[in-house]
Parts: C-alpha cells; structure tokens; sequence
C-alpha cells in the first residue's frame, strides 16, 4: 500500500513535546517547532491495528517486558536489515536508549571515571556523564574533505591517558554520518588496547539513506562484540517515542548480568505494554513502510537542498547520509550564537536547536529536524528566507 507522508496531523493539544512544549523551550515564542528528533507521520497501519487490538481487552496489567515473540522479530530485523546474527539471550529489555546509556555509565564506571564522547553529539551524552559524577572527555569529530569524521590520532591519545567507556553515537546525531566499516573498526581496535568499554548508540540505525549501509559496531568482531553495548529501538523509525520501549544488545553473558542487575536496583526493568505490541508489530510487518519513509525523506532532503542552494546560499550542510536530522552551518550569516537563535525565533517563528547544545563546536550551527509533510518543511523555509533578508537589510543599514 502506498503511504501518504504529505499527511498533515494536528498534534497540538495531545500534549506533545514537541508541539505542546514547544513555546516553553523557546521562551515564550509561537514557533512552527522543527527540534525534537520526531516524526510527524503517522506509524504504520500495522502498528496501529495491533494497539487497537491489544486496547480491545482493556486490561493493562504488568508486562513481560521481552517475551520470546519479541526476542524472534527482534533479531529477524537486525538481521535482515543491518547483516548481525544477535542471538535471543544477548537482548535486554530497557525503557528507551537514554535510560540504557544512564544504565551502563551506572553500572560500569564509577565516579570520577573519564568517559569519551565526540561531538559536536546528542547533548543527554555529556549530560549523563555529568549527572553520574564522571569527567567526559571529548574527541571532537574534525571535517575532511567536505565531510565529518573521526580524529584517531587525539583518541588514540587521550585513551592512553586514561579512559573507561567510549559512548559511541551510530549513525551520528547531529552530524549525519554513517560510520564505515574501516572506521569502526580502528575504533573497535583502540578501544579493545586501552581496555574501553564501547556502549553504541544505533538509535537511528534504520534511517539510513540511499548508496550507505549501517553496521553495528559490535557485529564487526567477535572481541569488539565481547566489549560492547549496543541499543537499539523502534521508536525513531516508526515514531514511537512516546511507548519508552528499546533494546540493549549485550553478547558477554558478565556485562550482561551487570547491566540487568543495574536494571532491576533502578526499577526499570518493567515492560511497556503497548510498547511491546507497537514494536513487535513494526519489526514484523513495517518494512514496506520503512522503505516508503525513506524515499520520501531522501526527497524533503533534496527539497532542503535546493531551497538553500536557490534561496538562502548562506546557510549550507553536508548532506546527511543517515538520521532525518540536518546540522545546518549559519557561520555565514555572521551573527553570533545568542543572535542566531534570537533571530530564527523571534524573526523567523521556527523552533530549531541550537548548536552549542551539542558542544562548542555547535557554534554558528543549528540542527533541523526534516522528517514531516514537505508542506511544513517548505513553510519553514520560507519563513527563514524572509527573516535571513530582513536581518541581512539591518546589517547592511546598520553599516551605511
């Protein structure tokens, strides 16, 4: 059946983050929110069919929270989509992938242990690692050859200085890359000589566009499998955020005991019950959708493209090659980080997020969410077209 993405669904008053909670984020102001990394398409029929369903016997007791139904189409997905044989005892049950990186920094570090990070990256990482008591330590991506990539040599460096943990984001949050093997496997190498522990973030390991392929770190080695923690999840690539169910992929049978325990101390170990049955039903029947979904992403992204190159040719990206998050680069536009932000919220009425949220090197930057009706998108853009001229007519008068 062929989905229709052009869709628009009124989201406002169902208490949204990202629409309800929108004006408070950005102080007050009415704006067309494109952040929070959440779809505003409607999950696949499948999915719904199955919630109403399971709604139909209206009792909501406690939940098993990774039955063997869900272990099967669980590891059939991984499999079929990302080319890792994961066997049913190695899956963890965990209230969303945030919980589960808060769950592993717990469980495997103590406080005042360095943890690596490399941003600029999805801020809860630094935020996690502070919160705990742990000292992040940051390998910054660097830019080579027009694209983001890992700098080796000051990681290589700074794990012999010490570092217990490498938090991983696969693809990478905002930037957009999918890692290569030969990538993942130079870090695999330096983390297993310095005794790291790698946890990976594949949050996003299913939208991934045309000509790139996702591979689990963990998957590229028995002894990188041995020293990981992968999670995974259903939740951006049906959007189903809301029903906090994902998957912690844990070979070591030790790590694994250490993380469930950690788990249980927390009292996160509870199934979600419609959880489950969302995301059983999307591994099973929403490949079909999925594939839909991502041509019709790869078209907002070409549409985003050609808006900038045609419109507003200061504002430029390196195209993505997997998430529906685009890390726009304003540095152009000569306004600092404060007046950037002041200017896409009070001029141009659209909710983006700010890219020093993402570390310093976020400066100048700012992260667009493209993953809605291309109505909206072209909406956006058209209110940033006007306000990036009507701000570049105040800098040329303020000058005169």
């Amino acid at each position: 059946m062929r989905e229709n993405f052009d869709i628009i669904y009124d989201r406002k008053n169902t208490d949204s983050v990202k629409w309800d909670c929108a004006d408070r984020f950005f102080q007050g102001a009415e704006v067309l929110p494109m952040w929070v990394a959440d779809m505003d398409f409607q999950a696949p029929r499948e999915v719904t069919e199955a919630i109403r369903l399971r709604n139909e016997q209206g009792i909501y007791g406690y939940t098993e929270s990774m039955p063997e139904s869900f272990r099967a189409a669980f590891a059939n997905w991984v499999q079929r989509r990302h080319g890792w044989a994961v066997r049913p005892e190695w899956l963890c049950h965990t209230p969303g992938v945030v919980p589960a990186l808060y769950t592993a920094v717990i469980a495997f570090t103590e406080p005042g242990d360095r943890i690596m990070i490399q941003p600029p990256v999805y801020p809860p990482f630094c935020s996690i690692i502070r919160e705990n008591g742990r000292q992040p330590v940051l390998n910054p991506l660097k830019i080579e050859g027009g694209r983001y990539v890992m700098d080796f040599d000051d990681m290589e460096r700074q794990m012999k200085s010490g570092v217990k943990m490498l938090i991983l984001c696969s693809p990478h949050n905002p930037v957009g890359r999918v890692w290569e093997r030969d990538e993942l496997l130079h870090l695999g190498r330096l983390c297993l000589e310095n005794d790291v522990l790698l946890v990976s973030d594949e949050i996003h390991a299913d939208i991934v566009f045309a000509g790139r392929r996702h591979l689990p770190a963990a998957s590229l080695s028995r002894l990188i499998e041995q020293k990981s923690i992968t999670c995974m999840a259903a939740s951006k690539t049906f959007g189903l955020a809301g029903l906090i169910t994902s998957t912690a992929i844990i070979p070591n049978p030790q790590l694994m005991a250490r993380f469930h325990h950690q788990l249980q101390v927390m009292g996160l170990d509870s199934g979600n019950v419609f959880g489950i049955t969302a995301s059983l039903a999307a591994y099973r029947h929403g490949e079909e959708w999925l594939e839909q979904l991502l041509k019709y992403l790869a078209g907002n992204l070409l549409f985003l493209k050609d808006f900038l190159a045609e419109h507003i040719p200061q504002i430029e990206f390196i195209l993505p090659e997997g998430t529906y998050l685009v890390w726009l680069d304003c540095r152009k536009l000569g306004l600092s980080p404060r007046n950037l932000s002041a200017m896409l919220t009070e001029k141009a009425k659209i909710g983006l997020n700010e890219g020093t949220a993402f570390g310093c090197e976020g400066a100048g930057f700012q992260r667009i969410n493209i993953a809605c009706p291309r109505s909206i998108l072209q909406e956006c853009l058209q209110r940033l077209e006007r306000a990036v001229r009507s701000e570049s007519g105040q800098q040329v008068q303020s000058r005169q």
